[in-house]
């Protein structure tokens, strides 16, 4: 991911020359061989060509991406070749400079992580019924009792589980 530094912004896989340009490469796993992507006009488009690579050689689970909501639209390699490798890096990077909102996009689309407790958001999943019910479905427990408005019953205006118990209809 791009992090502040003294030379611009910094991504897996790219570096830049005292000219100017941003170069990008890749290691095939499991050797000390190096996949030369190419040289790019900016960092973000030698990222995206690190990503492509990245995907090819190493699958959607192994791969470090430095945007990972760029995937749905990143060419695919038709082989682990280096010049299939380099001709689709090529082909991002072309994307990427032709429409640079690409990569703003796809770093604005990484997965939202659930917040334990106090979000900011509207609602915090963590305080649903529905949700605890379930949790303790799945441990076999009692669920807790929830008034209808959905409070926690402290009032006495508790009701029990709609639907019934894990053991109902063996």
């Amino acid at each position: 991911m791009a992090a502040g530094g003294g030379g611009g912004p910094q991504y897996r896989g790219v570096r830049r020359r005292k000219w100017g340009k941003w170069v990008s490469e890749i290691r095939q796993p499991g050797t000390k061989v190096r996949i030369w992507l190419g040289s790019f006009d900016s960092a973000e488009m030698a990222a995206v060509a690190h990503d492509v690579a990245a995907l090819r050689l190493r699958g959607r689970d192994g791969a470090q991406l430095n945007f990972p909501g760029s995937v749905g639209w990143l060419p695919q390699p038709a082989t682990t070749d280096p010049v299939d490798i380099r001709a689709a890096a090529a082909e991002a990077a072309e994307r990427v400079r032709r429409e640079p909102a690409l990569v703003s996009a796809a770093a604005s689309a990484a997965p939202r992580r659930l917040e334990l407790g106090g979000g900011d958001g509207e609602f915090d999943e963590m305080e649903s019924p529905r949700l605890w019910a379930e949790m303790a479905e799945a441990m076999l427990l009692d669920p807790p009792k929830w008034g209808p408005d959905g409070s926690d019953g402290a009032d006495g205006s508790s009701q029990s589980w709609a639907h019934g118990s894990l053991w109902d209809g063996c």
